[in-house]
């Protein structure tokens, strides 16, 4: 070990120490360093076993200590060399030779080689001998040497950009994946033409039976949605009293530790949120030791990352720059830095949302009382600018109907719950299992609901809540609504390329249930137009299907169309007439006016899975932060 290089890798003002350090606890070299004083060790010993994580972890996660004085105690505690990056860079050619998987399991890197020796870069120097019992035969001898956990994770980006990506947009299996769609452009342009196609021929020659074709269907579909919907609202109403939870004090009652909680934050271009966000964060009240945050950035977005620069991180939270891949996806985003998680659950949240604060106890201590097949928790959300408008406004009923009646009525009829795609909380290893998310899927909450469902899983509904911020005007609107449609018809499709294994693997009762919902939720937007078109006969219009059904058809019409509308409204006004959106019910009447914007939305959805299923149509949030600061945030979140 007499090359030069090597002196370069320890810089450890403590490497005096070396030769007795095996024999000291950490927090004894962390005391004989001078980084703690002994009530400060004595205090972080106790809190330490209560919590079950590494004295280490506990300490630099609460800022009693620096990342590199902790890792100059491990490094001495294991008679490991420190690593000094700038002094002795990576041999990329070194790196590479390591298999990428091997590299994401330990999260190491190889270093460099010398002497017959690889070096091996971890900041986890006492757990080597696990790394060593992998380590394929021809990079063996090997040494660790210790480096800091987001300098691991930047250089194995730097060394492995390429291959991150192709996994991150692969890590899906193929079968129930879309990108399998990526070559067949051709394919559904002439499919979209033929569709075109068939309905002008029919408008020209037999413009009455096309029309009473598609109305039929849009009845159809109608009476379908109305029947799922009145099914979930009376399953919510008559549901029991959500169980109580144990608190998650119980844990060390039962001899039991809590889990570590990772959370994934995606970011593209949203730098004025970076700010609010990280407030938002800092306030959930799970133990930091137990918790870590990870924001996703794409290393093109330079606005954003410049943004969080500016921003004072606390060390529980950690950046991850994405190097760019052929799709620009939330999901692909998701797959990348899942590798990099440690906890046993991973938790999704969007840029713009402020989750209650005791929402990860409520995770920890769910998962804990339920059942081994329990893998995913959907908390509800909500929004925190209701009151800026019109649009906003709706949205807020529209999401208050979804996830405090329907959502809750079809999960008590047992149905798949199609997740949302923020305060999605899941087991790590049944994910992993899964594959993730579909990298290529522009709605992959609702296509992971799927697979779990298929996966023998189960999803259960989280009693907490997360203010988001509604979009606020039409256009934005239907572009985000568009991308949700669009989705829903990709995944409906993908899930239907086999019927019969889809059937095996949901049994008829929720397969019946997928089809209700996906199908009225594909179509309803898209033939709405049809039945306005009975709408004029009230003013004394007609209709070119008054000579075919007769006026006992247009009556029975009429009085379904009223009833389809009274059950939207009771349903909404049921929602809101709890204390926090009590004010919205004056409003629920115009959301008669709000919903045909969908229609706009399904035909941009219906265009772009043609010309562009991938195509993320990104929703630019902070609009009612901007000129407002921290403080008008924070005074909308107390509102439930």
């Amino acid at each position: 070990m007499s090359d030069p290089r090597l002196r370069l890798l320890s810089p450890s003002p403590a490497a005096p120490r070396a030769a007795h350090a095996r024999r000291l606890p950490l927090g004894r070299l962390l005391f004989e360093m001078g980084a703690l004083d002994a009530d400060d060790l004595v205090s972080a010993q106790m809190r330490q076993r209560n919590m079950g994580v590494p004295l280490g972890t506990l300490l630099l996660a609460e800022g009693r200590i620096t990342e590199d004085q902790l890792l100059d105690a491990v490094a001495d505690q294991t008679d490991a060399q420190r690593l000094n990056p700038l002094a002795t860079p990576p041999d990329w050619t070194v790196m590479r030779t390591l298999p990428l998987e091997f590299c994401l399991r330990h999260q190491v890197c190889g270093w460099m080689r010398f002497g017959g020796l690889t070096v091996i870069a971890t900041d986890r120097p006492e757990r080597f001998a696990e790394v060593l019992a992998e380590l394929p035969e021809r990079h063996k001898p090997a040494m660790p040497a210790v480096l800091g956990r987001d300098d691991i994770r930047r250089y194995m980006i730097a060394g492995y950009g390429r291959d991150m990506v192709d996994r991150a947009e692969t890590l899906c299996p193929g079968p129930l994946s879309c990108r399998t769609w990526q070559g067949t452009r051709a394919y559904r342009a002439l499919a979209g033409l033929a569709l075109l196609g068939t309905i002008g021929w029919g408008a020209a020659t037999a413009p009455l039976i096309l029309w009473q074709v598609l109305c039929a269907i849009a009845v159809g579909m109608l009476i379908l949605a109305m029947g799922l919907k009145l099914s979930a609202f009376v399953a919510r109403l008559t549901a029991p009293p959500r169980p109580l939870r144990k608190p998650p004090g119980a844990f060390t009652e039962r001899g039991r530790k809590r889990p570590r909680v990772s959370l994934l934050v995606p970011m593209y271009r949203e730098p004025e949120m970076a700010g609010a966000l990280i407030a938002r964060l800092s306030r959930l009240t799970y133990p930091k030791p137990l918790l870590e945050v990870h924001l996703l950035v794409e290393e093109h977005d330079l606005a954003t990352q410049e943004a969080i620069a500016q921003e004072p991180l606390p060390p529980w939270l950690h950046v991850i720059c994405l190097p760019k891949g052929r799709i620009a996806t939330k999901p692909r985003a998701l797959n990348a830095a899942l590798p990099f998680c440690r906890g046993e659950i991973v938790g999704i949240y969007d840029t713009e949302d402020a989750p209650d604060p005791d929402q990860i106890d409520r995770v920890v201590a769910h998962f804990a009382a339920a059942p081994p097949e329990v893998v995913c928790l959907q908390g509800a959300l909500d929004y925190y600018n209701a009151a800026s408008s019109w649009i906003a406004r709706c949205f807020t009923i529209e999401y208050a109907t979804w996830f405090r009646m329907i959502l809750p009525g079809v999960a008590r009829m047992g149905l798949p719950i199609p997740l949302g795609g923020t305060t999605v909380f899941l087991r790590r290893a049944p994910l992993e299992e899964m594959g993730g998310w579909d990298a290529h899927n522009v709605t992959e909450d609702a296509d992971l609901g799927l697979r779990l469902a298929r996966y023998g899983y189960r999803t259960e509904l989280l009693d907490s809540t997360t203010r988001e911020e509604a979009t606020m005007h039409a256009w934005p609107w239907v572009r985000q609504r568009s991308r949700w449609i669009k989705g829903y018809m990709i995944t409906w499709a993908v899930h239907m390329r086999d019927p019969f294994a889809l059937w095996q693997d949901l049994g008829t009762w929720r397969f019946l249930g997928v089809q209700a919902f996906f199908l009225t939720a594909i179509s309803q937007p898209l033939l709405a137009p049809i039945l306005w078109s009975f709408w004029p006969l009230i003013l004394g219009y007609t209709h070119p299907l008054v000579p075919v059904i007769g006026t006992g058809g247009i009556v029975t019409l009429v009085t379904l169309f009223f009833a389809s509308e009274i059950l939207n409204l009771t349903i909404a006004m049921t929602a809101v007439s709890g204390p926090g959106h009590r004010r919205l019910i004056k409003w629920t009447p115009l959301t008669i006016l709000y919903f045909p914007l969908a229609s706009i939305a399904a035909l941009k959805a219906l265009y772009e899975l043609i010309s562009r299923p991938f195509f993320w149509d990104k929703t630019t949030h902070g609009h009612s932060l901007r000129g407002r600061g921290l403080r008008f945030w924070r005074r909308s979140a107390e509102v439930v």
